[in-house]
This record gives structure tokens, C-alpha cells and sequence, in this order.
């Protein structure tokens, strides 16, 4: 077989990988923008300050009840389809944001956009291991391609807020999610082979899914909320604007360092990767919940995006047949801890040394990242 033969495939995975992450990179913003000015602004959308956390939160419920809905609908559909469905909705979302008021009308956009967000992660991890080579390369490249809007979005909503009010952001953001359609046309049309009765409920975690479920709770939930938090109290309250560029550092992050994660666990091998930079990660934690606070936030931000990329190529080899079920139930665990991780936050934090709930998240991501290389040294025996 000629070389050009060999490459073709690559290529398209390539291509088709980007503009998948394209769509979500301008569908997302909408998203990640409510978190900032929700909170600060509850008033303005007619909810209270418990209402606007329990809509933060919905996105991730219904994703935990519904993946499995939407993994069959998605691979019924092909990517272009789903994708573009997901867009429009995604747009209206951002249109409700910005026009209807009160917490039943912004809770079914919440649970709408949370759908929305599951048709496309579930295309982007099965587009960027759609072949076997290159995948950590693809996925680190993706999330990169991802956080581009968020990290622009942040700041400048935040500008647009004090100037113009809330409600305005979300009128531009609508734009960009239909922007994202022409992205989204591009997409393979094909419909995706799914194992039959799979995906229909969820499965105890495998040794991925529990560290996945880990570190979403550490540091989706526990580090973030903590950053935020610690964040207000040395720098002083600065407003929607600090706040801003607070969260924008994250996606930043993501958009340096991923790509990054995604060549070393080429080079290296992404389960002795993962182990390594867990290991990393549960050190900066601890320097995050002493006196290093903004070292160790630092360290963390790289870290988490090094590791991105790094497990859906683990679950995609893993379960090869299986691999669009497989990567849905990981996300869903990742989920439930992301989800839990904010409210362990809160009643942890104020009432205990942020030293002690570091340590302790710091310990549990060692051993989840210990137990998938023994788990992944097992299931090598066993092939």
C-alpha cells in the first residue's frame, strides 16, 4: 500500500477532528459565560442566588440521565446531523439567556444545552480516535482548538456586562453558535455502529472511569471553586472583570499545554503519562491548599491540561469495539464527580484547613492514577 494510501485515512481524521472541535469551540462560550455572570447577576435573569447554582448544575444532571439518549441518537444521526441540530439548539439557548427571565424558563434551556454538550463531546473524543494513530496527538490538539472561545469569551463578556449589562452578551454569543453551522456542515454524515443494548444504563467504572470521576471532583469542583474562592480573598474584589480573566486562565491553559499532553503521551505511552502527571497534580494540590496558593494553582492549570487528552485515547484503546459507548460512560463518571466536586467545596472549605481537603484529594487522584497502571498492566497481560 502507498504511502499517500496510508496517509489519506490520518488526514481525514485530522480535518474531521478539528471542525468538530471548531463547533464546540463556538458553541461553548455561551455556556461557560453564564457561569460567570449568573452568579453576580442573579437578579437580572429573575433567579435567586440558589436558583442560579441549581441551573449551573442542570447541564450536568441531565447529562448524567441522558447520555444514553443522546449516544443513540448521535450514532443514529452521524456527526454532521447531530451536530447541527446540537448548534441550532445550542443558539437558541444563548437567545433564551438573553430574552426570558425566571427559573423555570432558564431551567429548560439549561437542560437543552446539557444535551447539547453531550452530542458534541461525544463527537469530538470519537472523531479524534477515530484511527488509532495519532489519537492523543488529535485529542490534545482538539481541546486546544476548544478553549480558543471560552478564553476570548471571558474577558470580553465581561466588558460587555459592565457597559451594556448581562443580558447583551448572550445576543452575540447566539451568533457564534450559529457560526458554528458552517463548521458543523463539514462534519461526516455517516451514521456510527453501536453495540447493541449498551449505552442504555450505567455501568460500575472501570479503573479510567473511577480516576476520571476522581479528578473530576478534585479539580473540577474542589480546585476551581477553591480558586475562585482564595482568588477573591488575596486579590481583593475586583469585579466581573477580574473574575473574568480568573476563569479565562483555565481555558488558556488548555489551549497552550494540551497539545503538548497529546505528543508526549505519543512519545511516551498515555497511561504512564497519566500516572506521572497525576502524581504531579497530587503535589500541586497540596502546594495549592498551603501558603504556595498561586504556585501551586499554576502547577495545577498546566497539569489538567496535559492530562486532557490522555484519556479518551486510554478508553479508546481499551474498548475498541465498543469505543463510542465507552467514552459516553466516561464522561458520565467524570460528570457525576464534576458535579459533586462544587458542593463538597462548599461544605468543606469554610469548615475545615484547605490543607487537610487538598491532601486528601491529592491522595485519592494517587491512587486512582496508581490503580489504572496496574489495571492497564493487567489488561495488557491478559491481550
Amino acid at each position: 500500500m502507498s504511502s499517500a494510501a496510508v496517509q489519506a485515512p490520518l488526514k481525514l481524521a485530522d480535518r474531521d477532528s478539528r471542525h468538530s472541535a471548531q463547533v464546540l469551540g463556538l458553541c461553548l462560550p455561551s455556556d461557560v459565560v453564564l457561569y460567570l455572570l449568573l452568579p453576580m447577576y442573579a437578579g437580572n435573569f429573575g433567579v435567586t442566588l440558589v436558583e442560579a447554582g441549581i441551573l449551573l448544575a442542570a447541564n450536568r444532571l441531565v447529562r448524567i440521565i441522558g447520555y444514553g439518549w443522546v449516544l443513540r441518537f448521535y450514532a443514529r444521526q452521524g456527526d454532521r446531523a447531530a451536530c447541527m441540530v446540537a448548534a441550532v439548539a445550542a443558539a437558541t439557548c444563548a437567545l433564551g439567556y438573553a430574552t426570558v427571565s425566571g427559573f423555570a424558563a432558564l431551567l429548560v434551556l439549561r437542560l437543552t444545552w446539557g444535551l447539547c454538550f453531550a452530542t458534541f463531546n461525544l463527537s469530538t473524543q470519537t472523531l479524534a480516535t477515530a484511527q488509532a494513530e495519532g489519537a492523543a496527538r488529535r485529542a490534545g490538539r482538539s481541546r486546544a482548538i476548544i478553549s480558543i472561545g471560552p478564553m476570548l469569551a471571558l474577558p470580553l463578556a465581561a466588558l460587555m456586562a459592565q457597559a451594556w449589562g448581562p443580558r447583551s452578551v448572550f445576543l452575540v454569543l447566539c451568533g457564534s453558535c450559529l457560526c458554528s453551522l458552517w463548521a458543523a456542515r463539514t462534519l461526516p454524515a455517516k451514521p456510527h455502529e453501536i453495540l447493541p443494548n449498551r449505552g442504555r444504563r450505567l455501568r460500575l467504572p472501570d479503573s479510567i472511569a473511577t480516576w476520571s470521576f476522581v479528578e473530576g471532583v478534585a479539580l473540577d469542583g474542589l480546585f476551581i471553586f477553591g480558586l475562585s474562592l482564595y482568588a477573591q480573598t488575596h486579590l481583593g474584589s475586583n469585579g466581573v472583570l477580574a473574575a473574568g480573566v480568573l476563569m479565562a486562565v483555565r481555558y488558556l491553559s488548555e489551549m497552550l499545554f494540551s497539545p503538548l499532553g497529546g505528543r508526549l503521551a505519543d512519545r511516551f505511552g498515555a497511561l504512564r503519562m497519566l500516572v506521572v502527571l497525576s502524581l504531579a497534580t497530587a503535589v500541586a494540590l497540596l502546594l495549592f491548599g498551603s501558603h504556595w496558593l498561586f504556585v501551586g494553582a499554576f502547577f495545577v492549570l498546566v497539569l489538567r491540561a496535559l492530562q486532557l487528552p490522555l484519556v479518551v485515547t486510554l478508553v479508546a484503546g481499551r474498548y475498541p469495539e465498543g469505543r463510542i459507548q465507552a467514552l459516553a460512560g466516561n464522561a458520565v463518571w467524570r460528570d457525576i464527580g464534576a458535579g459533586l466536586g462544587p458542593i463538597l467545596a462548599g461544605l468543606l472549605l469554610p469548615n475545615f484547613a484547605p490543607l487537610w481537603v487538598y491532601a486528601v484529594a491529592a491522595l485519592m487522584l494517587s491512587m486512582t492514577a496508581l490503580g489504572c497502571g496496574w489495571a492497564g498492566r493487567s489488561f495488557a497481560q491478559r491481550r
